[in-house]
């Protein structure tokens, strides 16, 4: 019985983006690489599909920044208030 074959994340983003050049087939690319051409194929999907995440993050955490600014902006306002309230209640 043969051992599993694990491929690092870089080796299959390098697969998976030489696929997307289009400079060689599946076939020549799973030869040289020693791998499946649907292995090939595979990752070359899941780069395609993964694609559009790497920029929608961007926008999901530039949103997600703006909301928490906002709400440290009014934690700020409120212990600003509370903190003159009290300093005025020390000085009576």
């Amino acid at each position: 019985m043969t051992k599993r074959r694990n491929f690092s994340d870089k080796f299959k983003a390098t697969v998976a983006l030489e696929a997307l050049r289009g400079d060689k087939t599946v076939q020549e690319i799973a030869a040289k690489r020693q791998l499946h051409p649907t292995q090939v194929s595979t990752w070359k999907r899941q780069a395609i599909e993964g694609m559009a995440g790497v920029f929608s993050d961007k926008v999901r955490k530039a949103e997600n920044k703006d909301g928490e600014i906002k709400e440290l902006h009014a934690k700020i306002g409120q212990l600003a208030v509370e903190n003159d309230f009290l300093s005025q209640g020390l000085k009576r």
